[in-house]
């Protein structure tokens, strides 16, 4: 058994500790929208998470599509390959312009549709002043996105970091003078928590360009931008890995923004749990995917050094902390499930649901963790075609139809639809994880 010595566990906690916090705020503020908007009533809560059902899935694509940078530049940046990286990186920023365009197009094509979906009307009606807003948003966190994986695939986790949190603070402040009507604002209500994401996501944009065109760091990267030409050949390269990995998203975001709408269905209060225990999940899922990250980097920069033998124990340290990470979250989970649910709302139905689903969630915390770590150490080899297969099965021919049959033809309702998804959260942990060690048992026999 491959022994990792300290050092190893510092340089991958120290690639996957800044992503963590940086997605950990990018959701924080999700949350924050729907502690804060919860205040207001079970409705408008309602409608943030039947807004956000609809949103998820062309987000995460557009977040797939940007990290098909991540591992091509960390590969490029272990080999010293500094030119290589700054052509992908430009060639990166046409496809997430296009790919950002075609995203908000997709959602502002949606919108009529919404009310042909069999959500509550008031629902729709108050998701309609929150949805238009956030879906424009999309194009300036498109581009942030484009810079953050070129910043992390050459090891610099922390630039993102610090600029997503300043953006993330902004957009909580605002969510209080505009959901509130504070500073002599008129009350904004849902529609306030839209201003608040459109403003401080643009705000972020803006910064995390300037940070790389300007700072020092990236000078001998950004030294070679103007000069680079744009080829079809290095876009494709992007997009070869970044399409799959857009899908791998949209199956696993897809199912539980699916299953929002099955729970919907169902009833107002228990789309309302939903979005409190959907909310909590996420927080642990975000920071997991930190060394989701970091497995993309650490793995990529080895391969490009044909360093079999630390690629290994770097991956087997990352997959050491996601275990012990997500464990953890899960006991906070279990013991916490009566009182997490009261920052959201008082309704006392709507925290007795919610409390239920919480101990499913503490149930597939490590699967959700394992496998977000595979899929990065995967896509740190280049390989996503067969990886995006399992999650492709794992969520719909196993975890949507399970939670539809459990949550409309038995008495366990919402239970029933989270049992589905922890199923499917499992097998996609287990198969992924056990691709990767097979991938890497074939590129240690070839390398040596």
């Amino acid at each position: 058994m491959l022994k990792a010595p300290k050092s190893e566990y510092k340089k991958s906690l120290s690639l996957a500790y800044p992503v963590m916090i940086g997605s950990l705020g990018q959701i924080l503020v999700g949350t924050a929208d729907s502690i804060m908007v919860g205040q207001i009533g079970p409705i408008p809560l309602a409608a943030i998470s039947f807004a956000n059902s609809l949103l998820a899935i062309p987000l995460v694509f557009g977040i797939g599509i940007a990290y098909g940078l991540t591992p091509l530049v960390a590969n490029a940046d272990g080999a010293g390959n500094i030119r290589k990286a700054s052509r992908l990186f430009k060639n990166g920023l046409f496809v997430n312009i296009a790919i950002g365009l075609l995203i908000v197009g997709i959602l502002l094509g949606i919108r009529p549709f919404m009310d042909q979906l069999g959500q509550d009307p008031d629902v729709v009606t108050e998701a309609l002043k929150y949805y238009t807003l956030v879906a424009l948003s999309f194009f300036p966190l498109q581009i942030f996105f484009q810079y953050k994986q070129f910043t992390e695939g050459i090891s610099d986790t922390k630039a993102a970091m610090r600029l997503s949190l300043a953006a993330n603070a902004l957009n909580i402040v605002l969510n209080y003078i505009l959901i509130y009507g504070k500073l002599g604002f008129e009350p904004m209500g849902i529609e306030g928590a839209a201003w608040a994401t459109l403003i401080s996501r643009i705000i972020m944009m803006f910064l995390m360009v300037y940070w790389v065109h300007y700072r020092p760091k990236y000078k001998q990267y950004m030294s070679f931008f103007l000069d680079t030409k744009v080829k079809w050949k290095d876009m494709r390269s992007v997009l070869e890995i970044g399409v799959p990995s857009g899908l791998q998203y949209i199956f696993e975001v897809g199912a539980f923004a699916s299953a929002s709408l099955i729970i919907g269905a169902i009833g107002a209060l228990d789309q309302a749990a939903h979005q409190i225990a959907i909310s909590l999940a996420s927080i642990s899922y975000m920071a997991a995917s930190g060394f989701g990250a970091a497995a993309t980097v650490r793995v990529g920069n080895q391969l490009g050094r044909r360093d079999v033998g630390t690629l290994k124990v770097a991956a087997k340290t990352l997959f050491e902390m996601t275990v012990l990470f997500m464990g953890a979250a899960g006991v906070l989970y279990l013991f916490g499930r009566d009182w997490l649910p009261t920052f959201f709302t008082d309704e006392l139905d709507v925290i007795t649901i919610a409390a239920d689903l919480l101990i499913i969630t503490t149930i597939f915390q490590i699967s959700d963790g394992v496998q977000v770590t595979a899929l990065g150490a995967l896509r740190g080899l280049g390989d996503v075609k067969i990886p995006t297969l399992i999650t492709f099965v794992s969520y719909w021919v196993i975890a949507i139809p399970m939670g539809y049959i459990l949550g409309n033809f038995t008495e366990l309702k919402a239970i029933g639809v989270w049992i589905g998804l922890a199923t499917g959260l499992t097998v996609s942990a287990l198969s992924q994880w056990l691709r990767f060690q097979s991938k890497v048992k074939k590129l240690h026999f070839s390398q040596e």
